[in-house]
């Protein structure tokens, strides 16, 4: 059994370069909204739903993106209306968001 229902990884790299990245459409934002959530829904620890931020998951042109464990779905979102949703139906429901799937 996985120590996490649910692991979330949000990419959040910035490139220094000023290729497209997702850090560059407010993926830190998106995650720490991810993470605020998870926590007011009483759903963060041990056997429940972990939030964090990754480096270049080399996706940069599907992104931002994010990708749930251990399903291994990845997810394209525009804004936290979009997180909003993975989180109420994937991460509370565990119902796969196709309009968001990549």
């Amino acid at each position: 059994m996985s120590y996490y229902k649910y692991h979330v990884f949000f990419c959040c790299n910035l490139r220094s370069d000023g290729e497209s990245s997702c850090g560059d459409h407010h993926a830190n934002d998106a995650q720490t909204y991810a993470k605020e959530r998870i926590a007011e829904l009483k759903l963060k620890g041990p056997g429940k739903v972990r939030i964090n931020k990754a480096g270049c998951m080399g996706r940069c042109d599907e992104g931002p993106l994010l990708v749930v464990y251990p399903d291994a779905i990845w997810y394209r979102y525009a804004n936290t209306r979009d997180v909003e949703e993975i989180i109420q139906e994937h991460l509370l429901n565990g119902r796969v968001v196709e309009r968001l799937r990549i």
